[in-house]
C-alpha cells in the first residue's frame, strides 16, 4: 500500500482575527456581563466608564446576532481607540479632531456624533468636552448630509464617538446595527419636570424614538390601546404627541390627564375589557405588571383590534437576573406565543429607562 501523499492533505483554514468591538452593557445586567460577553466571543475585554466594554472577538456577527445581543444596549466596530486622559492632555481636542477627519474623513459618514463613556458622573467636563470635539471636528469635515439625529437614515454609516477620563474611542457603523441614534444609544428625557407624572413617560418616548430605526412614526390622531396606564406617566407622552389614547387600568389615572378630549380611560382590570367590534387600534402599549404570560396573553387577544401593520410595544418584566441564560428563555417563551398568534417580533432592545425589564416590538402580520 502506498503512503498517502502529503500534498493531498487538507489544508485547515487560519483562525480568524480577533477584533476589536466596543459594547455597552446596563449596569442592571452587570452580574452576567461576563456571561454576555463570553457568549459573544470575547477573548479579552476591558471595562470602559459605567457599562462600556472594549473587546477582542473573532466572531463580531454573534454581538448582533447572538440571543444574548437583547442584554447589550449598543454597540460600534472599534475603529479608532486612543487610550489616554483627555483632561492632562494640551490641545487634545485639536489633535482628536484632525485625527478623525484624517482617518474618517473620505469614507464620508452621514453624521458625526460623539458622546461620553460616563453619561450618567454630574461632573459637566466630558459633556463640554464631546460637544467642543464635535464642534471643531465638523469643521473639518464636508457638510453631513444628515443635519440632526433623528434626520439620520438608519442605514447609513454614521461616525459614532466616546470620549472619557479613559480616552476616545470610535467606529462607523449604520444606527440600526448599533442599535441607536445616539452616540452610546441613548436618548436622555426630562423626567423630573414639574409636569411629570411618573417616570415611566420617558420610557415611551425612548421607546418611540426607538421606533424610528425601523420605521416612520406614526402620525398624529393615531390610536393607542394602553394596557396597565397608571399613574399615566406614559399616556400623558402619548397625549403630547397628539395621538387617541384608550387607556387601562384598575387605579385611577391622574387627574391632570382628563383634560385632554384624546383620552378614554376605563378602570377596569385589562381581562375584562371588551372592546366594541368596530373599535381598531394603531398601536397597543403594554406596561402591565404581573405575570409576562398574563400580560401576552391579552396582548393577543387584543390585537384582534389592530389595524393590518400595527405595532405593538411590550414591557416584559424580567425576574431578578441571575444568569444570561433564564431571561433569554422567558423572552423566548413570550415571543413564541405571539409569534403562534401572527404578532411577529421585530426589534427588541434595553431601553435607558428599562429596569429589570426588556422592550419588544412586534407587528400585526397582515390577514
Amino acid at each position: 500500500m502506498s503512503s498517502a501523499d502529503p500534498a493531498a492533505a487538507p489544508v485547515s483554514a487560519p483562525a480568524p482575527t480577533p477584533q476589536p468591538w466596543l459594547v455597552r452593557i446596563s449596569e442592571v445586567f452587570a452580574p452576567v456581563a461576563e456571561q454576555v460577553l463570553a457568549r459573544f466571543g470575547a477573548s479579552t475585554h476591558t471595562r470602559l466608564g459605567a457599562d462600556f466594554y472594549s473587546i477582542k472577538t473573532a466572531t463580531p456577527e454573534a454581538i448582533r446576532q447572538s440571543p444574548a445581543a437583547v442584554l447589550a444596549r449598543w454597540n460600534i466596530p472599534l475603529e479608532h481607540s486612543w487610550p489616554c486622559h483627555p483632561a492632562k492632555m494640551e490641545g487634545f481636542v485639536e489633535k482628536a479632531a484632525q485625527t478623525l477627519i484624517k482617518k474618517f474623513g473620505a469614507r464620508t459618514p452621514q453624521q458625526l456624533l460623539i458622546g461620553q463613556l460616563n453619561p450618567g458622573s454630574p461632573d459637566p467636563y466630558y459633556k463640554s468636552l464631546a460637544s467642543n470635539l464635535r464642534g471643531r471636528a465638523l469643521q473639518l469635515f464636508p457638510p453631513m448630509k444628515a443635519k440632526g439625529v433623528e434626520d439620520q437614515d438608519s442605514q447609513s454609516p454614521t461616525l459614532f464617538c466616546l470620549v472619557g477620563k479613559e480616552g476616545l474611542f470610535c467606529g462607523l457603523s449604520t444606527p440600526q446595527s448599533a442599535n441607536g441614534f445616539y452616540a452610546g444609544g441613548s436618548l436622555y428625557v426630562a423626567k423630573d419636570t414639574p409636569d411629570t407624572i411618573s417616570r415611566a413617560g420617558a420610557k415611551i418616548a425612548e421607546a418611540l424614538h426607538y421606533l424610528k430605526l425601523y420605521r416612520p412614526a406614526l402620525t398624529p390622531g393615531s390610536h393607542w390601546l394602553e394596557l396597565g396606564a397608571c399613574p399615566g406617566g406614559m399616556t400623558s407622552e402619548l397625549l403630547v404627541r397628539e395621538f387617541r389614547v384608550t387607556a387601562l387600568d384598575r387605579s385611577p389615572l391622574d387627574r391632570r390627564l382628563f383634560q385632554n378630549p384624546a383620552l378614554v380611560f376605563h378602570q377596569m382590570d385589562v381581562a375584562e375589557f371588551r372592546p366594541a367590534r368596530e373599535d381598531r387600534y394603531d398601536a397597543i402599549l403594554n406596561d402591565m405588571n404581573g405575570e409576562p404570560d398574563e400580560s401576552i396573553r391579552q396582548v393577543i387577544r387584543l390585537s384582534r383590534q389592530l389595524r393590518r401593520k400595527g405595532i405593538i410595544v411590550f414591557t416584559l418584566k424580567l425576574p431578578k437576573v441571575e444568569t444570561v441564560g433564564a431571561p433569554l428563555e422567558l423572552r423566548d417563551e413570550i415571543v413564541a406565543k405571539a409569534d403562534a398568534s401572527g404578532l411577529k417580533l421585530f426589534s427588541q432592545t434595553h431601553l435607558t429607562y428599562n429596569r429589570h425589564e426588556l422592550t419588544l416590538f412586534f407587528e400585526k402580520a397582515a390577514e
